[in-house]
């Protein structure tokens, strides 16, 4: 039984969106014909976020980018972005998002960031998902969306740890690369914890 996850198919995940991700929208194409193949379950998730969430720099009089401790970790801030049911939050026009099944939100909590489609970022609070692929019984997972470096790959390396096989479809990823590098690294992280990039 296999499962598609797409993660964060925003609009301020898109170009011209609060938190952009450059060529966001080039991976539309690809969503859709993703869709279109044999899946068991088709997931969306959500960054959805309170008002003067505490990984926004502006909750702290800082600039995004900027890095605090926030109950315990580090954090990055990062512009406000995918404030519910703001336009933000929304998904994106250009993807076939009635074809998805569940939508499971994340970042809910004003006090902890949530980057993976599993789990909040201490490992504290889980979003239900793993429940539902397992009640599902789904056991391969095809991973795409936004973005490479933060959340598509801590929702890959938590389903790993979780014991999913996992497939990154790396064509239907984009990243934001505050550093130039960071999409090559977090792609060589994700393969060597054991995902299969395709």
């Amino acid at each position: 039984m296999t499962a598609l996850i797409l993660v964060d198919l925003q609009n301020d995940f898109m170009p011209g969106g609060a938190l952009a991700v450059a060529e966001g929208f080039q991976i539309l194409p690809i969503i859709n014909e993703l869709i279109h193949q044999k899946f068991d379950l088709i997931i969306a998730s959500k960054d959805w976020h309170p008002q003067k969430h505490e990984s926004f720099a502006v909750t702290h009089d800082k600039n995004p980018g900027e890095k605090i401790l926030l109950e315990g970790l580090e954090q990055i801030l990062w512009p406000t972005h995918c404030v519910k049911e703001s336009h933000g939050s929304e998904f994106a026009l250009g993807w076939e998002s009635s074809k998805v099944d569940k939508i499971i939100f994340k970042g809910t909590n004003k006090k902890i960031d949530s980057y993976s489609v599993f789990f909040d970022n201490a490992h504290r609070k889980s979003t239900g998902l793993d429940e539902l692929l397992k009640k599902q019984q789904i056991k391969t997972l095809y991973i795409a969306g936004l973005a490479t470096d933060y959340c598509v790959k801590y929702s890959v390396l938590d389903a790993l740890e979780l014991g999913y096989e996992v497939y990154v479809v790396k064509g239907g990823c984009r990243a934001v690369n505050l550093s130039p590098d960071d999409e090559r690294k977090a792609l060589e992280e994700m393969k060597f914890a054991g995902a299969h990039l395709i």
